[in-house]
């Protein structure tokens, strides 16, 4: 498997939704396979908010030889997203203004901005047609972020697991994960490991969002009947201490604000309408426990995506269902390109 890890460095000004720009940024990004002659088998994997460009180290079921993204036959791009700390330009990256780190004075990128900067990169590749576009979650936003401004970019997308804007109930729960970092003593601290015990309590509170009852209830059962000490607690402890082993809490805050930025109709046109622009043929994912992205979001973009299928999976895995329920995924994808 040919895999190779890529820095695209950007020089000049990228404006942002937000009214800020930023100055000569960096996209780290990963590349599997090799791009064919007629540069007509290109997919481009949107990660999720926490995860790497990697996809092959998150999504292992999907990608990789034998698997459905097989690199022996596809080209397999992934962009780190800006705000992370996986590579491309975030909080812990030297300003060129100050050549000091932007730390907290990071200009967030909604899924607009984001795209922008991997547009930049698709050119720099000489890329003219992505054969296929897929996403979940805050990816997913990406994706449908893109292909409503470059209606025929992509032949195929496939958003999974994620919404036209971002529900009050999603931002209610990004706002209580920043309350959580904002309520660390160190939060306030200019260096890179500020927020990191709130981060622990805010992925606690994510998590809570990413599964479900029936996830809990299966996996998480105290066996000897615990009167303290449960598995659900040591389990969320974990979790928390297991992100700030590879996160940053900075990156972390600064993308759930990108998250809740998320807005297809913002500007002119309504979500409506801008999702009526797609020409890409289009299947659309959900899963049935999704407590964070509910079904009702993705039938919402079902109705207003010209010729849009919608597969609803069934699982107990919430949310994450979409790391975890491949062979179904699977399924689909290869129905979908017959």
């Amino acid at each position: 498997m040919k895999k190779q890890q890529h820095t695209y460095h950007f020089k000049g000004t990228l404006k942002l939704e937000s009214g800020k720009s930023i100055q000569d940024f960096n996209l780290a990004y990963t590349t599997i396979g090799e791009l064919s002659a007629e540069k007509d088998n290109a997919v481009w994997i949107f990660h999720g908010m926490t995860a790497n460009s990697d996809p092959s180290d998150w999504w292992p079921g999907m990608v990789g030889e034998g698997k459905f993204f097989n690199p022996e036959q596809f080209f397999i791009i992934c962009v780190n997203m800006p705000g992370s700390c996986y590579g491309s330009t975030g909080p812990l990256e030297i300003n060129p203004a100050t050549q000091k780190p932007y730390l907290h004075s990071f200009p967030f990128f909604s899924s607009l901005d984001m795209v922008n900067a991997f547009d930049a990169l698709r050119k720099h590749l000489g890329i003219e047609k992505i054969f296929l576009g897929i996403g979940a979650s805050m990816g997913g936003q990406q994706l449908l972020s893109w292909s409503t401004q470059q209606p025929d970019l992509f032949k195929f997308i496939v958003p999974i697991a994620t919404n036209a804007f971002h529900s009050p109930w999603g931002k209610a729960f990004n706002a209580s994960q920043r309350m959580c970092i904002e309520n660390d003593s160190t939060w306030s601290q200019e260096n890179e490991q500020a927020g990191m015990e709130g981060m622990k309590v805010a992925r606690s509170v994510a998590l809570i969002s990413y599964r479900h009852y029936e996830t809990y209830d299966q996996t998480q059962q105290d066996a000897d009947k615990a009167i303290e000490n449960t598995r659900s607690e040591s389990y969320q402890r974990y979790q928390g201490e297991k992100l700030a082993k590879r996160f940053n809490a900075i990156s972390y805050y600064m993308l759930t604000k990108s998250m809740d930025s998320h807005h297809l109709g913002r500007g002119i046109l309504e979500a409506e309408e801008m999702l009526a622009k797609i020409n890409s043929k289009t299947l659309i994912i959900g899963i049935s426990s999704d407590l964070l992205f509910p079904v009702k979001e993705q039938q919402f973009l079902a109705a207003h995506i010209p010729g849009a299928r919608l597969e609803v999976i069934d699982s107990i895995y919430g949310h994450d269902g979409f790391l975890l329920e491949n062979d179904r995924i699977t399924s689909l994808l290869n129905d979908l390109i017959k």
